[in-house]
């Protein structure tokens, strides 16, 4: 189990999802069951979560790990997980 400083990878690779136009919330403590969005897992550790917006329809590969330099994207950083 991770400590609450550090965020739980919910997978090795990302989840490529087709988002709807509109304002969502990304986990980036990785405790969410909503994965890869947020439900509030993150109140009790010093995570918040990432609020990012999508104009339009559109596919896009969100980061799993958690580890991304460019939330809630992936930029490849799940390649450096043990």
């Amino acid at each position: 189990m991770a400590s609450d400083d550090q965020p739980i990878a919910a997978d090795n690779k990302p989840v490529v999802l087709e988002i709807e136009p509109g304002t969502h919330s990304w986990s980036s403590c990785g405790r969410s069951q909503k994965q890869p969005f947020c439900d509030g897992s993150h109140k009790t550790t010093p995570f918040k979560s990432v609020r990012f917006e999508i104009a339009q329809k559109k596919e896009v590969a969100l980061c799993m790990c958690k580890r991304t330099q460019n939330p809630p994207f992936c930029d490849g950083s799940h390649r450096n997980l043990r």
